[in-house]
């Protein structure tokens, strides 16, 4: 079974996303970011390294927040999604798979044109994103 990953990173209530290039089966559809994981490769290292390719930008990788099964031209995906942040607050973005980025309010992901798999991890996620706002108030 093949693995991907998505990362969660939550600031100032608001959580990260990007918009795919607009080119491929998703194209112009938002996500969590990440990947697939690679052979050899653990979960938690494939989103660092997943992160570092499409935004040039360095994470940490926190608790596993919510994980979920879909097929994918006829293979079945393991998703994990995993709480991550941003390892500095000046970041100098480079895009390689998305048109851009944005910080929106959790509740505004099931309005967007987000992928499929990543709108069916959304219900773990946005009870992890109200307990992260309790926490952290």
């Amino acid at each position: 079974m093949k693995i991907s990953v998505a990362g969660i990173a939550v600031i100032d209530s608001l959580v990260f996303i990007a918009r795919r290039l607009n080119i491929g089966q998703m194209a112009g559809r938002w996500e969590f970011p990440g990947g697939k994981v690679e052979e050899g490769e653990n979960p938690e290292d494939a989103l660092k390294r997943e992160y570092k390719e499409e935004f040039n930008v360095d994470i940490s990788v926190g608790r596993e927040i919510a994980t979920g099964f879909f097929t994918h031209n006829d293979s079945k995906v393991k998703l994990i999604a995993y709480e991550v942040r941003f390892n500095k607050d000046d970041i100098n973005w480079i895009l390689t798979e998305h048109s851009e980025i944005n910080w929106v309010p959790i509740n505004n992901i099931p309005k967007d044109n987000f992928v499929d798999s990543d709108l069916m991890l959304y219900n773990d996620i946005r009870r992890f994103y109200e307990n992260f706002n309790e926490n952290n108030k």
